[in-house]
């Protein structure tokens, strides 16, 4: 089966994709006000930089792959949306896929989301949006392995929470080479020093809530800068609403350059995700595992920066 779609770069640049494999559909319309059908592609074959407004068809799209990190299947190959209880045409805004040189891209998902950064204040705000780049963990919280789990939401607001059930989390400032030395080769920071990563598995789940509260929110979206994805379709998110049903799931590109940075990002019209599965990699970090760019049987990704709409109670 063969397609080509039509998508503009952040230089508005047209692009042809030609599409030779169609895995899990992402329906992307030519223009906003184009007519013709929409067209399912695998979002993995677009270029680093490539800005997709979508919609879905009118049917629902097929069951994806589940989202499970243990599963020799590939993960979240591609992108999948759903129609949970609603038209998701009046739901979905813009997917930002990136790798190399993202900043340009990330800074383009930063103006979807709107302005300004809320940082740490606590409170729902009328705009805006949070961003998490882990430089301001303090020393004590640094390279341990019990990182807090409402760390941003108590001691710096910011209206996300890892769920409990996460066996470990590590914020680090030494690429994690206290776990094992040959990281040093594999993970460059995007941004300041400080990256993440769960600790005994390649999973972690968050949740989001009206900054410095208890009470249970939404956010309109959330991109995530990965490091060091070597293997198409192992590190991605899911993003799923209030009811639990899954309303997207994207994969991060594949690295391109020596710094190895990937970007994905999704934004919706409204505050409609309330909880976040994310997958980094099929291997888990420790003193005997390697990267599978070094001989290993693995592909081990960690993260950077977390960039969401504002936690808007849901």
């Amino acid at each position: 089966m063969d397609s080509t779609v039509s998508a503009v770069n952040r230089n508005a640049v047209s692009l042809r994709i030609g599409i030779h494999a169609l895995c899990v559909p992402l329906f992307v319309f030519l223009s906003p006000w184009a007519t013709a059908p929409a067209t399912p592609i695998r979002a993995g074959a677009a270029p680093p930089g490539v800005l997709l407004p979508f919609s879905p068809a009118s049917a629902p799209a097929a069951s994806g792959p589940i989202l499970d990190p243990g599963d020799d299947a590939t993960c979240c190959d591609g992108v999948w949306v759903t129609e949970p209880t609603e038209t998701l045409s009046t739901m979905v805004s813009r997917v930002v896929l990136s790798s190399g040189a993202i900043e340009t891209d990330v800074d383009m998902f930063r103006a979807l989301l709107g302005g300004p950064n809320n940082g740490a204040a606590p409170g729902q705000h009328a705009t805006g949006r949070r961003e998490i780049n882990w430089d301001a963990v303090p020393t004590a919280l640094t390279n341990v392995t019990n990182f807090p789990n409402r760390f941003f939401n108590s001691t710096s607001p910011r209206g996300l929470v890892y769920e409990a059930g996460t066996r470990g989390l590590e914020v680090s400032d030494r690429s994690f080479t206290d776990i094992n030395p040959t990281y040093a080769a594999e993970f460059t920071p995007f941004s300041g020093q400080k990256i993440f990563s769960p600790l005994g598995n390649t999973e972690v789940d968050v949740r989001f809530f009206v900054a410095g509260t208890g009470v249970e929110a939404g956010v309109h979206g959330i991109g995530i800068v990965f490091l060091d994805v070597d293997v198409d379709g192992r590190s991605a998110f899911q993003v799923e609403a209030k009811d639990g049903s899954v309303l997207a799931r994207i994969h991060a590109p594949v690295r391109s350059d020596a710094r190895g940075a990937s970007f994905a990002g999704i934004v919706f019209r409204e505050p409609v995700i309330s909880r976040v599965r994310i997958v980094s990699g099929n291997g888990i970090l420790s003193p005997n595992e390697i990267d599978i760019s070094q001989g290993g049987q693995h592909d081990l990704a960690v993260m950077d920066d977390f960039l969401y709409g504002e936690p808007t109670a849901n």
